[in-house]
């Protein structure tokens, strides 16, 4: 060891402050005063004593709309999510893997600025729960959307998302364009990532079962038909996405505080 150096106590003279010797504890003539209110009072805060502070659940609702449908359902989806007290809606879109000039000529619409695309799939482990809305390609989720998944891989490996609830919704053409296989076949993707899938069955009630009308939507999930681009979602569609909002906020506040 070096001179002066090493456990060799020093011999300079103690301050008040670094003394071995404890701070007499203050005295008050305040007879309804006692002494531990004094020492309490002079006692610091710490970090660990302040109380906790609350932070909602995040609820992600990613989805890939080409002429507006799926975002129609998204954006119901988040009115429902924002019903249930604790819980926060965050609407993401998936990036875009067509060329401008390709959108153009399928005379898709400009895409709201205001919903933006999800800056990273890393961003995916912040949330509590998700809902991913995507339009369907022969009975199976839009390519975007399974490039989206495809670009999850590192997520994958650490099991990130592993024990998460996440729910679909749907857009599709006809009637017998793949209200049910583009969720049920998007289920693949969840059981990788070890997530789980929360179908809504038939919780909606009676508008399940309404016959006098076309309605999108199944027990797995909200839907829209969008026939030749031009038809919009109708009321009772939009109204099934608001219950599915509210449906899965219910099951991430309940999986969390169980």
């Amino acid at each position: 060891m070096g001179k002066g150096g090493g456990c060799v106590p020093s011999k300079k003279k103690l301050s008040k402050s670094t003394s071995l010797n404890p701070p007499p504890i203050p005295t008050t003539d305040d007879p309804n005063s006692s002494t531990n209110d004094i020492v309490s009072a002079t006692e610091p805060t710490t970090i660990n004593s302040l109380p906790p502070k609350t932070q909602n659940l995040k609820l992600f609702i990613i989805f890939y709309s080409m002429y507006g449908h799926v975002e129609s359902l998204a954006r119901r989806i988040q009115k429902g999510v924002e019903a249930v007290d604790g819980v926060d809606p965050i609407l993401y879109r998936v990036p875009e893997t067509l060329s401008e000039e390709v959108l153009v000529q399928m005379r898709a619409p400009v895409k709201d600025d205001s919903i933006p695309e999800l800056p990273s799939p890393a961003e995916l482990a912040d949330a509590d729960g998700f809902l991913f809305g995507f339009p369907t390609r022969f009975g199976c989720m839009a390519a975007q959307m399974k490039a989206f998944f495809d670009s999850t891989g590192q997520l994958w490996r650490e099991q990130k998302l592993a024990g998460k609830p996440a729910g679909f919704f749907v857009s599709t053409g006809t009637q017998g364009g793949g209200q049910e296989t583009t969720a049920w076949t998007a289920i693949t993707q969840l059981a990788h990532h070890g997530m789980l899938f929360v179908p809504i069955g038939y919780t909606f009630g009676a508008g399940m079962f309404r016959m006098d009308s076309i309605r999108g939507g199944t027990p797995y999930g909200a839907g829209v038909f969008a026939g030749d681009g031009t038809r919009e979602a109708s009321d009772t569609e939009l109204a099934l996405a608001e219950h599915q909002g509210k449906y899965m906020a219910a099951v991430v506040k309940k999986l969390v505080q169980d």
